[in-house]
């Protein structure tokens, strides 16, 4: 027989032998094709499509791109280490966030791209110059006000579903995935008071109809009510032409600031000058 061991050296060795023992930790989180989000399934985006959508966008170093649902934190990533973009990704998920921020050490951008817990209906996405989402039908009609009252020149790219009556400025197909692009518009509905200078010194009223990008309206010219040639918008720029009470045609482009417009416009008999507009 072995001579009994005393009670305190007993549990000593015990604690010694735990403390020597390897540790158990507990298995990292690993997301999969299908797991249920909050209002979403999880299906990652395939990196030629994420390339794409940040090519349509024409993402530079100074843009600040965030994307909505952002997963595994990829178009983020992507957007920092191939952009050169500061980026973050609002996603729902904890566990997904922590496998996102895995990746962004991974791929050395931690700094440069941030991927946080948020609910994307509730979270201050408007600071973004680039907007990113792959999100159902139904999500992105109801992302869609917000989205509208954005800063006009904002890029909006969305992989596979569209918003419905507002139709895109870009379609792009990358290996059968659809691709679209929206650039926020200035809203410029209303009637506008327009001084030229130059050229062609005299007042124009200006009235502006619009759905999205898309506009039409008539220049008062005295007696006349003049139908706009080609009006467009296309972020904070604005172009438009009618034809003077002389049968001149004058073309206009200019730059929307709120309830102020500016810009130069040219005529077809040679004059030329700035003009600016005032929302009345």
């Amino acid at each position: 027989m072995f001579p009994a061991i005393p009670r305190s050296i007993a549990l000593g060795l015990a604690s010694a032998m735990l403390a020597a023992a390897p540790v158990a930790y507990a298995q990292e989180f690993q997301p999969y094709v299908g797991q249920q989000g909050k209002d979403v399934v999880w299906v990652p985006t395939p990196d030629e499509v994420v390339e794409r959508m940040l090519n349509m966008a024409q993402t530079k170093p100074e843009d600040y791109v965030i994307d909505l649902g952002a997963g595994d934190g990829k178009i983020a990533i992507a957007a920092a280490k191939k952009f050169g973009a500061r980026s973050l990704g609002i996603e729902y998920n904890p566990d997904m966030v922590a496998h996102a921020q895995r990746n962004a050490r991974t791929a050395g951008v931690l700094g440069k791209a941030q991927i946080v817990q948020g609910d994307i209906f509730v979270t201050d996405f408007t600071p973004a110059t680039v907007l990113t989402l792959y999100l159902l039908p139904s999500l992105n009609m109801k992302l869609r006000p917000q989205i509208l009252a954005m800063r006009p020149g904002t890029r909006v790219v969305a992989h596979a579903f569209n918003m419905e009556d507002w139709e895109p400025d870009e379609v792009s197909d990358v290996d059968g995935r659809r691709v679209y692009l929206w650039v926020v518009p200035a809203q410029v509905a209303g009637r506008w008071a327009v001084e030229l200078s130059g050229g062609a010194s005299e007042k124009v009223s200006l009235n502006l109809d619009q759905r999205f990008q898309k506009i039409e309206g008539t220049a008062y010219l005295g007696p006349v009510l003049a139908g706009l040639r080609e009006p467009r918008v296309n972020g904070f720029r604005i172009g438009f032409a009618y034809v003077d009470n002389k049968g001149v045609r004058r073309d206009f482009i200019g730059r929307v600031t709120g309830s102020q417009m500016e810009g130069s416009f040219r005529s077809d008999n040679g004059a030329e000058g700035r003009w600016t507009a005032t929302k009345k």
